[in-house]
């Protein structure tokens, strides 16, 4: 287990649940074509009085102590998986702990927000890896699991090792971070070169991160962008991080938007039971993965 497990419980858990920082980019990047509201558009992305002190909170402690060298030290630890090997159903099965039971507005368990993801992609006809993608999209956060607190689980993702943008949400926290002080680290390329691409651009560290590694011997590589990418925000709401982007990344970039939708505004209250659905989606894992993951 990790040693994160002996931090305090506001460190581990500022949120009330996992689904609280998703709520929060929803209303952050509505759909208006999807979403009936009574806010204003002035309303959205309001930080100086946000909706939820929670939110808030996880955030100073994400941009505190999400630093190069803190990202360096899970990929070592984590991209071993030797944690546990079990199917990927198991996993799913402990998706479903984190539902919260306290939130008025839904009641659905995280495996039901997978299946909406999924299954809102396979009725508009993609490919069957790209459902597959919607489905397994938010497994990563089974590093709860391990004891990771949730700072290091979920929340917006930006690269570490240069200057933090000031279009990734609550910049001001960067503040604390002591990356921001280190020269090595504190400029607009710092350790990277310009438009050197993604792949050698360090993440912080979340369930982007961790299922993108998991996946990338099984999936296209649209997929594994979609996976990857689907919390960096910053880059693919607000353009702010086009220096480091190569020519291919801008390419895959358009799957990543295209995925994007699916992740936020997919709630069918109408969905079709796990038991209609189980044959489909056994067949469609069985054809892409292993019957056991290491974690």
């Amino acid at each position: 287990m990790s040693a994160n497990t002996n931090l305090p419980e506001e460190i581990i858990a500022p949120l009330a649940n996992l689904d609280e920082w998703e709520r929060d980019v929803l209303e952050r990047y509505p759909d208006p074509n999807a979403i009936a509201t009574n806010k204003s558009t002035e309303e959205f992305r309001n930080y100086e009085t946000p909706g939820r002190d929670t939110v808030k909170e996880f955030y100073r402690l994400n941009h505190t102590y999400q630093t190069y060298d803190f990202v360096l030290e899970k990929k070592a630890d984590y991209l071993r998986f030797n944690k546990r090997e079990m199917p990927i159903w198991d996993a799913f099965n402990f998706l479903n702990e984190l539902v919260d039971d306290s939130d008025p507005d839904t009641d659905l368990d995280q495996m039901q927000h997978l299946l909406q993801t999924s299954e809102a992609i396979r009725n508009d006809g993609h490919p069957d890896w790209f459902v597959l993608v919607g489905l397994i999209h938010d497994m990563g956060k089974v590093l709860c699991l391990f004891g990771e607190p949730q700072w290091a689980v979920v929340g917006d993702t930006f690269p570490v090792g240069c200057a933090f943008s000031d279009k990734i949400v609550y910049p001001e926290f960067f503040q604390f971070n002591p990356d921001i002080h280190n020269e090595k680290y504190n400029t607009k390329y710092g350790v990277y070169t310009p438009n050197c691409g993604l792949k050698n651009v360090h993440m912080s560290w979340g369930h982007d991160e961790y299922v993108y590694h998991m996946m990338k011997d099984y999936l296209p590589e649209e997929g594994l962008y979609m996976l990857r990418y689907h919390s960096f925000y910053s880059q693919h709401r607000e353009k702010a991080y086009d220096h480091l982007m190569d020519e291919h990344d801008h390419a895959m970039f358009k799957w990543v938007d295209k995925f994007n939708p699916y992740d936020l505004y997919s709630k069918n209250p109408n969905q079709k039971s796990w038991a209609e659905l189980k044959p489909y989606y056994e067949a469609l894992v069985a054809k892409y993965l292993p019957a056991t993951l290491k974690f």
